[in-house]
């Protein structure tokens, strides 16, 4: 994969900047605005960056790293590793869930084991919801997408990695956005136990990662979500 361009970076600067050039034809654009969309484009990167490295300190620290030893790699003392990464991430157990989607967990889990992937990303979590009927299959169908074409799609997402199966495999950070929408989203409705139907709407949400991708693709309109998964929920849950 390669790195953004800068050039590329600019381009998308100006495609994204509906004032970038004036309206009368003047050759001088609008500097300022086009500073505001390149910072927005600049913390995009950044939170893609910051995202990517909490992800390894979490592999460094569940493979028995010390975080003198998180700290060394990343040039900080001990005390400013721990400071910026020591966040308790929280823990959603069975509990939490409907039995739908402890089953879709099953099947998430068992794709990254098979997939020798040493992590939960969205592309588990999307496979593992459309693996058999449920509210989330359910509210594909209701907006019009295939639950069995999505399931193919993000199969062929999922890559062979080289580690060995483990009884607890970390969530990435968009994984666990994911799962912390799809909480707020169930709570909002007046259930304590997260669907289905929750998780998938949290993993459009987030807006990144390769089930937000297979489901643009798939023409997953998260502008129709909230009315359908209202729906949905009054049916499932009522």
């Amino acid at each position: 994969m390669a790195l953004p361009d800068l050039d590329d970076l600019i381009a998308e600067v100006d495609r994204r900047c509906s004032t970038a050039h004036r309206p009368d034809g003047q050759e001088e654009s609008d500097w300022p605005a086009l500073l505001v969309a390149a910072t927005q484009v600049a913390g995009e990167l950044q939170g893609l960056a910051d995202a990517l490295v909490e992800e390894y300190v979490e592999r460094c620290r569940r493979h028995g790293s010390s975080w003198t030893d998180i700290g060394a790699a990343l040039g900080v003392t001990r005390q400013a590793a721990q400071q910026r990464f020591q966040v308790p991430h929280k823990r959603y157990g069975p509990e939490t869930m409907t039995d739908d989607l402890q089953q879709a967990m099953v099947h998430v889990k068992h794709a990254a084991v098979q997939h020798r992937n040493n992590y939960i990303g969205t592309e588990h979590l999307l496979w593992g919801l459309t693996a058999q009927d449920n509210s989330a299959t359910r509210l594909l169908q209701a907006a019009g997408v295939s639950p069995e074409t999505v399931h193919r799609s993000v199969g062929t997402q999922l890559s062979l990695g080289a580690s060995q199966a483990v009884e607890r495999i970390a969530w990435t950070p968009y994984s666990r956005k994911a799962i912390a929408i799809a909480q707020a989203r169930s709570e909002h409705n007046g259930s304590d136990h997260i669907d289905c139907d929750d998780l998938l709407i949290g993993l459009t949400q987030v807006g990144r990662g390769v089930a937000a991708n297979v489901l643009t693709e798939a023409g997953f309109d998260p502008a129709t979500l909230d009315c359908t998964a209202a729906t949905t929920h009054s049916s499932q849950h009522g």
